[in-house]
């Protein structure tokens, strides 16, 4: 079954200079290691395509259910100088969170 990533995790986001930061959680235990299989750097920078034109990088925090994401070069030079109109990669999140995913049919179950 394909869900938004929104029914598995929730998120927050910023701005770290020109990088945007992104922590995906896990609502329930049990679905860690499913956003932690999916949420690959190569997927993300793929969802974020044109708007992350740098490297992504991924820290996995399995005690709190969570993913990092850094996503360099995303916020135009970051929120002191950046011309974009989310310069502190406030909808990061968000936007992290419309992904289209695939999960076992019965995970809601």
């Amino acid at each position: 079954m394909i869900v938004p990533l929104s029914k598995l995790a929730h998120a927050r986001s910023g701005d770290k200079g020109d990088a945007a930061n992104c922590g995906v959680i896990a609502y329930k235990e049990e679905w860690y290691p499913i956003i932690r299989d999916i949420l690959t750097t190569e997927r993300v920078k793929t969802h974020f395509d044109g708007i992350t034109l740098g490297e992504v990088e991924r820290y996995e925090i399995p005690n709190l259910w969570a993913i990092n994401f850094v996503l360099n070069n995303t916020l135009g030079g970051g929120g002191t100088v950046s011309l974009k109109l989310d310069a502190q990669g406030k909808t990061i999140a968000s936007a992290m969170l419309m992904m289209q995913v695939e999960v076992p049919d019965n995970l809601f179950d």
